[in-house]
């Protein structure tokens, strides 16, 4: 298997300069949609509420 760069004859992935300076480039997002209540297949809003009310005597 050969690490050399097809665009520059000679020169191997180790000793080839990468420009990072733009970091405005997003690879990948933060979340995904699926990484969502509605991705889910849950409805927006939480039930927080409800379930302190909810809570069992013996949690008090």
């Amino acid at each position: 298997m050969s690490t050399e760069d097809p665009g520059v004859p000679g020169v191997q992935d180790d000793e080839r300069t990468v420009d990072l300076s733009d970091d405005d480039f997003v690879v990948l997002p933060e979340q995904t949609s699926d990484d969502t209540d509605r991705g889910w297949g849950e409805r927006g809003g939480g039930n927080d509420d409800w379930l302190l009310a909810e809570r069992p005597p013996h949690w008090d």
